[in-house]
């Protein structure tokens, strides 16, 4: 029978693929022939949705793009009733064809390896791939410190930002003192622009669990907790989902399996505080209480959720077990480089012509995932920078694109890998404007339990915004210096830590660019609205679409002649700019 998919993640649907989806129910009922409707996860082309999958009998995958409900009739007509591809609109096919092929040929999925292959709210199209096979294999082993060992041979580092040894997190929690133990996961994916958690959790639900619940075996703990954001509807209901099948499966509850272990999991929604994604802050808010972080030491490892031994790991980190259970720990580590191993999920967003998903391996550049992976800059504009890490990261200039993926080289440019956010920046972003984005940001989302937090982000924010507004000052560089390093040095956890990491980038790769918003009153990306003088060329028609335009009555003209903008009146609110469709006015 054909297989009809339509991607059905978030992405997916805010795209208009729910419309998509009821014109194709509507358009197959009518076939002579039936055909399988289903939904799936997100495939990683979000630049593409809504997407469209159609499997026939000869095996091969056929994956469409931007297919909108008037599409529909001529794709059923032609290719599920007339066996006949639509050439204009492949993106993919599993043979390798398509315009878009390069973009997952050139991935290595692991974490990916489900998400839009499967439909996730359907226990057996998971174990069909092999789902929960890795549970069985540890359980049947009866040999915890065997999964530890087999974690930390593999080289898997924690993806939730730090990257510290998976395997060993679970080892400490496993030789700390305490009969009741718990397993957190971290899916309290907040950083601007990021999305790989709550694809992984749409697409893969039940990888995370299996995780989950293997890392519960290994360090003796019977209870769990997923943290994840209450903006994530779709996901927290495939969680559901999910969980209740495992449980009537029998994967979760009493005796999985038939086995001695136990395992339980708990949603836990937050409610959109950043700070909540640092551990201990994490801990605070499901014990119900303020989410702000502890000191420690104790590390959660011995003194966590409810004062009992804890490991806490995030999404992509649970969804790589059960592959490395399944596929052996040499089978991870040949992937990646020396001390950064197996692959890396990123989400693309940006300036980037090609938005989405994307797994690689350790090791690969920032160059070859912009260009070689997701197609370059939008418009053919200039390559400018990527900002890694969101508001905690920093920002990598062009110059150092062949700067290669893994925590080590990442955090020499001043940056850190994070939990996988990329934005790309082209050459009309000013990066005054965009470290004053990332630091309101971070000084909105501070908790305000450390001094140096609460009040030196919100002086960063002060001086950058009053840059990019025209009014620096001599010393205002330095006085951002001085403040970021206070913030670093004085703050109790990662948020004000790294913080000053967006300033401080874009001081050491663009300091120009500050010097010529200060200095000149001119922004070079001419972005900055305050910074900018508009002005009418000959190429002027005397339409008088911006004389009507112009809000502030500061444009004068006759018809058929070259208008004028008085400057004394000009507001710089642009609305002349957007209306005029002969390029006859200049922003500088």
């Amino acid at each position: 029978m054909t297989r009809v998919t339509v991607g059905y993640s978030t992405c997916g649907i805010a795209a208009g693929a729910e419309e998509t989806y009821k014109a194709l129910e509507a358009r197959l009922a009518t076939l002579a022939e039936p055909a399988e409707l289903l939904r799936t996860g997100c495939v990683g082309m979000c630049y593409q949705e809504p997407l469209v999958e159609i499997g026939t009998d000869d095996g091969v995958r056929y994956l469409y793009g931007h297919v909108s409900p008037d599409k529909v009739a001529r794709l059923v007509d032609e290719h599920v009733t007339g066996k006949t591809p639509v050439a204009d609109w492949l993106v993919w096919t599993s043979s390798g064809q398509g315009t878009d092929a390069a973009y997952l040929a050139r991935q290595h999925r692991i974490v990916l390896r489900n998400c839009g292959n499967i439909d996730p709210e359907a226990i057996d199209e998971y174990i069909a791939t092999g789902g929960y096979q890795a549970l069985r294999k540890v359980l049947d082993a009866k040999d915890p410190e065997a999964v530890i060992n087999l974690v930390v041979d593999s080289g898997l580092r924690g993806r939730g930002g730090a990257g510290f040894l998976t395997g060993m997190k679970w080892r400490f929690t496993r030789m700390a003192p305490g009969a009741e133990k718990f397993i957190i996961c971290n899916a309290d994916e907040g950083d601007p622009g990021a999305f790989m958690d709550r694809s992984v959790l749409e697409s893969d639900p039940h990888a995370v669990l299996e995780g989950m619940i293997i890392a519960g075996f290994a360090i003796g703990a019977d209870h769990g907790y997923i943290y994840v954001r209450a903006e994530y509807p779709k996901a927290i209901e495939r969680l559901t989902i999910a969980i209740g099948q495992a449980a009537e499966r029998g994967f979760l509850g009493d005796r999985i399996l038939g086995s001695p272990h136990s395992f339980h999991v708990k949603l836990k929604e937050g409610a959109g505080a950043f700070v909540c994604g640092e551990e201990t802050a994490l801990m605070m808010s499901i014990e119900g209480k303020r989410g702000m972080p502890r000191v420690r030491p104790p590390f959660p490892a011995t003194k966590g959720l409810w004062e009992k031994p804890t490991s806490i790991n995030n999404v992509e980190t649970f969804a790589n077990v059960p592959w490395i259970v399944l596929n052996g720990a040499k089978a991870f580590n040949t992937l990646g480089t020396a001390n950064s191993k197996g692959t890396k999920v990123f989400a693309m967003a940006g300036k980037v012509r090609h938005g989405g998903l994307v797994e690689v391996p350790m090791g690969i550049t920032i160059r070859e995932i912009v260009y070689g992976i997701c197609g370059g800059i939008r418009d053919d504009r200039q390559f400018k920078a990527v900002q890694m890490g969101g508001p905690s990261g920093g920002c990598i200039p062009a110059e150092l694109q062949d700067t290669v993926i893994d925590y080590e080289s990442i955090n020499k440019t001043g940056a850190i890998m994070g939990s996988g956010g990329l934005v790309v920046m082209d050459d009309t972003t000013c990066m005054v404007d965009v470290a004053r984005f990332f630091l309101e940001f971070t000084q909105r989302e501070s908790c305000g339990k450390c001094t140096f937090c609460r009040i030196g982000t919100k002086r960063m924010l002060e001086v950058l915004t009053r840059i990019t507004e025209g009014e620096g000052r001599d010393g205002d560089i330095e006085l951002l210096e001085e403040l970021a390093a206070r913030t670093k040095n004085s703050s109790l956890c990662g948020l004000g830590q790294t913080a000053p990491n967006p300033v401080l980038t874009t001081l050491k790769y663009f300091r120009s660019e500050y010097e010529a918003h200060i200095t000149n009153r001119k922004c070079p990306a001419h972005n900055c609205q305050k910074l900018l003088t508009y002005t009418i060329t000959d190429d002027c028609s005397g339409c008088m679409l911006c004389l009507k335009a112009c809000p502030a009555g500061a444009i004068t003209g006759e018809r058929k002649k070259r208008h004028v903008i008085d400057q004394s009146k000009c507001t710089v609110c642009g609305e002349c700019y957007k209306v005029c469709n002969l390029g006859a006015i200049a922003k500088d």
